[in-house]
């Protein structure tokens, strides 16, 4: 089914005590009315603990990457689609690495939020000059694509997990770092930047516009991509419902889902109805629960116990 319509949509859910309050009473009729036309697929559910989060293991899939914990060549894929895999070395693994802060604490260290850093290209481009010597030692090469987010290439990034930016955004860090007996230059380089950027001119620079110091990095999206890499058609992603989750801002939440519900869901469901073949995708942060459209004498002979039960219940899985 390539051209097959698919809807991802991330941050359905979340394991907030917030997020179930505000699914208490949401009204989704168009995503009822949809996953009433549609058959289940077998729903992934992994721990909270693993790298990879559900969407992320969903897009992976949907890509032709696989959905390996941590090792979802997102970053390679970037690379192999900007034309930048061409100053990789035979061998060589990818991953984004994003600047950020880490705010330190006696009994945790937390990443803020990257976009509140305000960092602009001539700040990333100097720290990005200052920090690359440093992860050159361990065989890594960085590569500015842009002020929040540069890329590294290397032999370590062929084979390290990585936790995705959306499993330690506002949360500590020390739970997601990679496995140390994989990834010791990683974890060294960290302690290393840290001293490095903690008495740096550009610290201070930031520090006397009133701004968070950058003081750390983050490794996300790592792995080498399959070879060769399938064809596939890529999902549409939902974005609208991240920011709000993340912030746990549920007003805003609800009301992005309500939208999300009138607007794309609507029309998938629209397609449905006339025939068409398409697939939603909702997930939490635990699970991801699938529909896809199936040949009607299918359809007939399977009981969708999903679409009977109420969204409520369909949360509890996410």
């Amino acid at each position: 089914m390539s051209d097959t319509t698919h809807l991802l949509v991330p941050w359905a859910a979340t394991s907030s005590p917030g997020s179930d309050q505000a699914w208490q009473g949401l009204a989704l009729p168009q995503l009822e009315r949809l996953i009433r036309q549609l058959t289940p697929l077998a729903p992934d559910v992994q721990e909270e603990a693993c790298f990879s989060p559900p969407h992320e293991r969903a897009l992976g899939r949907a890509l032709g990457l696989g959905d390996a914990d941590g090792r979802i060549a997102f970053a390679a894929l970037h690379a192999a689609q900007t034309g930048l895999a061409s100053a990789a070395k035979p061998g060589d693994g990818w991953a984004f690495v994003t600047p950020c802060h880490w705010q330190v604490r006696t009994d945790h260290v937390t990443l803020s939020d990257p976009q509140a850093l305000d960092l602009g290209e001539e700040e990333s481009r100097a720290l990005l000059a200052l920090m690359a010597p440093w992860f050159a030692e361990d065989g890594m090469a960085l590569h500015y694509e842009q002020p929040g987010r540069w890329l590294a290439s290397g032999p370590l990034l062929a084979q390290v997990a990585t936790a995705s930016l959306d499993r330690v955004l506002q949360r500590d860090v020390r739970a997601w770092l990679p496995p140390e007996a994989a990834a010791a230059p990683l974890r060294r380089l960290h302690s290393e930047m840290q001293m490095l950027l903690y008495t740096h001119a550009l610290t201070d620079a930031r520090e006397a516009r009133g701004l968070a110091p950058i003081n750390a990095f983050w490794v996300h999206g790592s792995g080498a991509l399959p070879a060769p890499l399938p064809a596939s058609q890529p999902p549409q992603v939902v974005e609208s419902l991240r920011g709000p989750a993340l912030r746990e801002d549920w007003a805003t939440w609800r009301s992005a889902w309500q939208a999300l519900d009138a607007g794309p869901v609507a029309e998938l469901a629209a397609r449905a109805a006339k025939g068409q073949p398409v697939q939603i995708t909702l997930c939490g942060e635990r699970g991801a629960l699938s529909w896809r459209s199936a040949p009607r004498s299918l359809a007939q002979k399977i009981s969708s116990f999903f679409g009977r039960q109420r969204l409520s219940q369909l949360r509890e899985q996410l």
